[in-house]
């Protein structure tokens, strides 16, 4: 038997007016989930544990099966284990967004956060910028690391566990009370804004009418992680693929197998095709028994607020990737099951992560059934399947039975 988890970020959403009352997961052309639905099972199921924050950290824990309440030390120290930073105990890890804030003010306080993103800048780009910061700002108790996009690392040599704001929290906002209260951090992001809002690649980002990466914004601090490893804790052999530092050091810090794939990028341009054939390579070629696919697609588009293309990045992940691991699976001919959810919600309208419960698909080649069901919030929720606690979700994808 062969398991698969499909995980479209931030996927769920709200009904959307402009969609009929629709989510952009019911608008959306899905085909191929529509048909795994109607022959497996669906239902709703609970990923961020009460009380904790939402977001992919946190639930995307859950769903491979690690309680966020035991295993969640912070965001960062996750991306750090993907970097490649060897941490120490007493070492703070700080992911180090660059962003696009309001140039207009005549004060740093003032500025509001346009995107946090810097509209998906490449990570050519972006290492360019944070060597220029790293060049001014870094210190002997301060070190920066280039990551993947607009997602990049600090590391505080014996820092705190500061409480610090997510950007896309805040977005159109104004920055002023949502900066750090430490004066080190604060005064690095102040700086940063000076050393980039004039760089010659943010002055040609303009040119072309792209969003300038003018500083950077430091949240998801965290301490050394602690994984337990994932084969030992399932007797699976696992494999994850991941544009996101995030997800690569879940994998990192589990001992599982991190796949990488040309042009995946975690924008909607990801190399879908490419995911999906690496998912089906490392099942009938390398004899893993499971693999994580993670595309990070929806959940950037639900930060931008962008409806039409959130339905597109869900359109492409049905046709793109969960069509041809399908179709690839029976090819080979082994049984297997595939489970394809988001996260969390990334409601189109407010921008940024909520911790609503959220649909899951299970599918078995072998013990198939026939439903009405289509794959989407509403009549997950209509199917009367619950699963209060999101880390043992996988325990039914590896149970070999239906819930």
């Amino acid at each position: 038997m062969k398991y698969v988890v499909v995980l479209g970020d931030g996927m769920a959403d709200r009904p959307i007016e402009e969609l009929g009352n629709k989510t952009p997961l019911e608008y959306a052309r899905t085909p191929m989930m529509d048909q795994l639905a109607a022959e497996g099972e669906i239902g709703m199921v609970h990923t961020i544990p009460d009380g904790m924050k939402p977001g992919s950290d946190t639930a995307n824990l859950s769903v491979l099966g690690y309680d966020p309440r035991k295993y969640y030390s912070g965001r960062s120290p996750l991306e750090a284990l993907s970097i490649g930073v060897d941490m120490k105990d007493t070492d703070i890890a700080l992911r180090c967004n660059l962003v696009t804030l309001s140039e207009e003010e005549s004060c740093y306080e003032a500025r509001k956060i346009i995107d946090h993103s810097s509209g998906e800048i490449s990570t050519e780009d972006a290492a360019v910028l944070l060597n220029a910061v790293r060049e001014e700002l870094e210190t002997e108790g301060y070190k920066f690391y280039t990551g993947t996009s607009y997602r990049h690392l600090l590391i505080w040599e014996k820092g705190e566990v500061v409480d610090l704001v997510q950007p896309h929290d805040v977005l159109g906002q104004t920055i002023g009370q949502h900066l750090p209260e430490d004066k080190m951090l604060r005064e690095m992001m102040k700086k940063s804004y000076d050393i980039l809002v004039n760089h010659p690649i943010n002055i040609e980002r303009k040119k072309q009418g792209l969003n300038p990466a003018n500083s950077c914004w430091f949240w998801g601090a965290g301490t050394k992680p602690a994984l337990s490893s994932f084969e030992e804790k399932t007797s699976k052999k696992g494999a994850m693929i991941s544009a996101v530092d995030l997800l690569k050091g879940i994998a990192v810090g589990s001992s599982m197998k991190v796949i990488h794939v040309e042009g995946a990028n975690g924008g909607l341009d990801t190399n879908y095709e490419g995911k999906a054939q690496a998912a089906v390579d490392v099942l009938t070629k390398d004899g893993y028994d499971f693999v994580y696919v993670h595309v990070e697609a929806p959940d950037e588009m639900g930060h931008q607020g962008s409806v039409e293309r959130k339905v597109k990045a869900i359109e492409y992940l049905d046709e793109r990737l969960i069509r041809i691991i399908k179709e690839g699976l029976d090819a080979f001919g082994e049984a297997y099951r595939m489970l394809i959810l988001p996260d969390h919600p990334t409601p189109i309208c407010i921008r940024t992560h909520s911790s609503e419960n959220v649909p899951y698909l299970l599918y078995d080649s072998v013990n198939k059934e026939q439903h009405h069901w289509k794959y989407n919030e509403a009549d997950a929720e209509k199917s009367g399947k619950l699963i209060a606690h999101g880390h043992e979700l996988i325990d039914y994808l590896f149970a070999d039975q239906q819930i």
